[in-house]
């Protein structure tokens, strides 16, 4: 994969594969699994995986877990559904979490 050369972005903690930049984020202001997470817009370099319903903090949404395409890393979900009229800006966009995230080019 080509490099992004001074473009600021986040890559798998485990094996430094980019998945997403920083120009995409929303908000550093989510919840995931393990503590803080982001919102993205976009994501890179990933696998998603069958979607579920599950119920989050914010109601049910059906959610698809997204992987690293490289080592396979579990790094957040991908917004598919909100069930809810006030979560339907999530939809397509993608929780990554910080702790599965390191920065790039910072």
């Amino acid at each position: 994969m080509a490099e992004m050369v001074g473009l600021r972005l986040y890559s798998c903690c485990n094996c430094r594969n980019q998945v997403a930049l920083h120009d995409d984020v929303i908000s550093k202001s989510f919840q995931g699994r393990n503590g803080r997470a982001f919102l993205f817009s976009h994501a890179m370099n990933i696998m998603v995986g069958p979607k579920e319903d599950r119920q989050l903090m914010t109601g049910l949404h059906t959610v698809a877990d997204v992987y690293c395409c490289d080592c396979r890393e579990v790094l957040g979900w991908k917004y598919e559904r909100a069930y809810e009229e006030t979560q339907k800006y999530k939809e397509g966009k993608f929780i990554l979490e910080k702790t599965k995230i390191v920065k790039e080019n910072w």
